[in-house]
């Protein structure tokens, strides 16, 4: 890895002022340079090693399926979701209100809480010279548990945070759903912006929260803040101190375990700030993990209220490349809205869940984004290792190699480590004065596997949300990533692990959730009911973890897929259930190779319909074949026949064939087919598409293609002349009836077409025959295609004329019966005696 992953560069400093670090950092650029700016012209995103996803759904192919949309809100400004699996509910914050919604259907009716920011707030707000619309309102920002009947709720309250406790009861059936009318300040709690990003995490019933704590948003915190008579202090990070946050943005919190002992857990803040380390020439934007002790309440005679037991990490996420010059996404992602780009799964053992990232890079040139994957173990070494602090005669950047005072610095006070020591305020002065200095780790935490599992660069769109899903398989367990993107966009990924270490990124599925573009705000996960839900300014967008039955209708398409829900079970690609028998599924998400798993029957290739194409030489014919996926790999191959024989039977799969190059001057494969030019005799054969991917091969058309020689075809000039000479239509109706030219595919060279009405009355296949009939009749009478065109024009005007000559006869008969018939009933009705005599 390259060297400036330690803290903030650190041993870059060791022998580089500032001056040669800008150096290096242009040279870096510069170096990047031509690769990226051919990728800035590129037709598609570069995501991995895929070409790109398998599955392409609009938002009306997803309007057409099981996707379910909500869009009742009143106001928009959907940031916040809170999900209950347990009792099947779905909270929304939005602007000014609060909505809970059934999460199995979130079409049904819509329960609403009217929550709006008082109107002095609204005015004072408006004066300070921001929008009514878009900063004067109060935007619910906080959704989080507070016990098993209440929730506890924060909004910006037009620059006025506030906050309460929505009261839901227990009955799942039928919430209470009411809002508490004692309102609390939400200064610390909640953000004043609705656009500033910011952390909150309620756990034993405290608030951790990361925001700013002033109208200007200056000063920024991480906090504890007391929730109804909490036993312990309001504690935050120092004020106006960059050594503990330089202008922070905060994406995540979580509360994880250190041990069995519940005095050692902690709660982790993911953020990223400029870098106090690289001086101030050189403004670094570095991703950060802190970390501190739920217990930890604060110094006895310093550090009063303020923690003692703050540190903090470089978290790292590059590609090696060469020479130790990586490629960095060294910043969290920062959304817009959205507190979260972090996401932490949760394992077997609660005290080492998997954690990923979503990252972006800071250049200006290269732009890209990048998911990592972070351990637990990693994330504990790091705050195990050495401290940075500044020393020397130009004071920079090093490792702290001094005695370190006991107990070390950021460790909770529990029996797991001195008995001595039950409470921060127990620890010695050494030990707060120390942590006073000496917040930042020299070391930084490193992904695993030393890079991202999935890179993202030159798309039109960037990484926002991750939601991460454990999937079990016959194969083993497989991450399965759903992204959300800031256009709108649904991403389903996964990264497999090949031989030698190697990892290969899928992309799975593209669903364009919304009509208008609109970037992901929040995004939950229901792994009991295996829905999604998604929320932007829109609305809500509930949707399906899989989509198995749209791979495909087969064995080889499903196992081609590569998808952890999916498998073929017999008869259909779907669901992979662990409680069925495995001999009856077929997957292969590793390799991806239907030869393994799907039984292949005799022929393939001769169940595919051979179609006939014509065409004039020296002009050009289209044979239509696409690839059913952006993963198949298309090759045309041709038997070239006799020109004479055009009757030949299929040849059998391989005999004989040639495969078409790329660079043929006249043969162009491009994405709907392949496009030959100026055709000559030799082109005439059987064209065969066969899409290929993996070590699987599949026929998907096979075209007959017949060539016209143009020695048979007179120009229209010549013929036009010779035809007033010698043949006159109009003195000759009994010239044989010409049929249709052409029979084939689509854009193929067509002789004009007969009409409907005027198709002979046979079978199929006499029609065909009648067809080639014509066609040879043409060539050997030396029509040209004006004549012909000009026999038929003439052939159907005296079918007119003749079914018009018959209507008309039908309707004076008609009329001449009535006629006829008038009379006889008036001579009846008067000799008719009348009633009565």
């Amino acid at each position: 890895m390259s060297s400036a992953l330690g803290a903030g560069g650190g041993a870059i400093h060791r022998w580089a002022g500032p001056i040669q670090v800008l150096s290096m950092l242009l040279l870096f650029q510069l170096a990047w340079l031509p690769a990226v700016t051919s990728d800035l012209y590129a037709p598609k995103a570069i995501l991995g090693t895929q070409t790109g996803p398998r599955l392409q759904l609009s938002h009306a192919d997803l309007r057409n399926s099981s996707a379910v949309f909500w869009e009742g809100g009143v106001s928009g400004g959907y940031q916040t979701l809170l999900l209950d699996e347990d009792r099947g509910w779905l909270l929304v914050g939005g602007k000014d209100h609060i909505y809970l919604l059934k999460s199995d259907r979130l079409d049904l009716p819509t329960r609403t809480i009217y929550w709006p920011a008082s109107a002095e707030h609204v005015e004072h707000c408006r004066q300070a010279g921001n929008s009514l619309e878009m900063d004067c309102a109060n935007f619910v920002r906080v959704l989080q548990p507070f016990n098993k009947t209440h929730v506890y709720v924060c909004g910006t309250g037009a620059y006025h945070p506030q906050c309460s406790y929505i009261h839901l009861g227990a009955n799942s059936e039928e919430p209470v759903f009411l809002l508490s009318p004692t309102v609390e300040s939400g200064r610390g709690k909640c953000p004043f912006s609705p656009r500033e990003p910011f952390t909150a995490r309620m756990t034993d019933g405290e608030l951790y929260s990361g925001t700013s704590v002033d109208f200007m948003g200056a000063n920024a915190a991480i906090s504890r803040t007391a929730v109804q008579a909490s036993s312990q202090d309001y504690i935050r990070t120092e004020a106006y101190d960059e050594h503990w946050l330089n202008e922070p943005e905060f994406v995540g919190s979580f509360s994880i375990p250190d041990t069995r002992s519940p005095d050692d857990d902690k709660v982790y803040f993911f953020f990223r700030e400029k870098a106090v380390e690289g001086g101030q020439w050189n403004k670094m934007i570095h991703s950060r993990v802190a970390r501190v002790c739920k217990n930890d309440v604060g110094g006895k005679r310093s550090l009063i209220n303020r923690w003692t037991t703050f540190l903090k990490a470089r978290l790292v996420c590059s590609i090696p490349g060469p020479s130790g010059m990586d490629t960095l996404f060294d910043e969290l992602r920062k959304t817009l809205f959205s507190s979260s780009d972090i996401f932490v799964l949760e394992t077997k053992d609660p005290q080492n869940p998997t954690i990923y990232g979503v990252f972006t890079t800071s250049s200006a040139v290269f732009r890209g984004s990048a998911v990592c994957l972070y351990s637990m173990a990693a994330i504990r070494a790091a705050f195990n290792g050495p401290f940075a602090h500044k020393d020397g005669p130009d004071y920079r950047w090093m490792e702290f190699r001094d005695r370190i005072p006991y107990p070390r610095p950021g460790t909770c006070p529990s029996e797991t480590y001195d008995a001595l020591y039950r409470s921060t305020r127990d620890l010695p002065d050494e030990v707060v004065s120390f942590m006073r200095q000496h917040q930042l780790m020299w070391e930084p935490v490193i992904p695993l596997m030393n890079r991202p599992v999935l890179t993202l660069s030159n798309a039109p769109y960037g990484l926002r949300k991750v939601v991460v899903d454990r999937v079990e398989t016959d194969e083993g367990p497989y991450d399965v990533l759903h992204l959300g993107t800031d256009d709108g966009r649904l991403l389903k990924a996964v990264s497999v692990m090949k031989d030698s270490w190697h990892t290969e990124e899928i992309i799975l599925e593209e669903l364009t959730l919304f009509q208008i573009p609109s970037p992901i705000l929040s995004m939950e996960m229901s792994s009991k009911r295996h829905q999604l839900y998604i929320a932007s300014n829109q609305g809500v967008v509930q949707l399906g973890v899989h989509r198995c039955g749209r791979y495909g209708q087969d064995c080889p398409a499903c196992c081609l897929a590569r998808d952890p829900y999916c498998s073929w079970n017999g008869q259909t690609c779907s669901r992979t259930l662990t409680t069925s028998r495995r001999r009856a599924r077929r997957q292969d998400v590793k390799y991806g190779d239907p030869w393994s798993q799907c039984p292949q029957p005799d022929n393939e290739s001769d169940s595919v319909e051979t179609k006939v194409l014509y065409g004039v030489e020296g002009n050009s014919t289209f044979l239509e074949c696409m690839a059913k996926t952006a993963q198949a790999e298309i090759r045309w191959t041709v038997l070239n026949t006799d020109p004479q024989q055009n009757n030949q039977q299929n040849p059998g799969p391989g005999q004989g064939e040639r495969q078409l190059p790329h660079d043929d001057d006249r043969s162009h494969p491009i994405k709907r087919g392949l496009l030959v030019q100026r055709l000559e005799p030799a082109d005439q054969g059987v064209y065969t598409c066969t899409a290929y991917e993996h070590s699987y091969s599949q026929v998907l058309a096979r075209y007959r293609l017949h060539v016209i020689p143009q020695r048979n075809l007179v120009s229209p000039g010549r013929q036009h002349h010779h035809h007033h000479q010698n043949h006159n239509p109009i003195h000759e109706p009994t010239q044989p009836d010409l049929g249709p030219v052409v029979r084939g595919g689509p854009g193929s060279h067509h002789y004009p077409p007969a009409r409907s009405g005027w198709l002979p009355k046979n079978s199929p296949s006499q029609a065909a025959s009648r067809s080639d009939n014509d066609l040879l009749l043409v060539g050997s009478n030396s029509l040209s295609l004006d004549q012909y065109c000009e026999q038929l024009w003439y052939r159907e005007k005296r079918r007119q004329q003749k079914l018009r000559s018959l209507k008309l006869k039908q309707e004076s008969r008609k009329a001449r019966v009535r006629r006829n018939y008038a009379p006889e009933r008036s001579l009846s009705s008067s000799l008719r005696p009348p009633l009565g005599r």
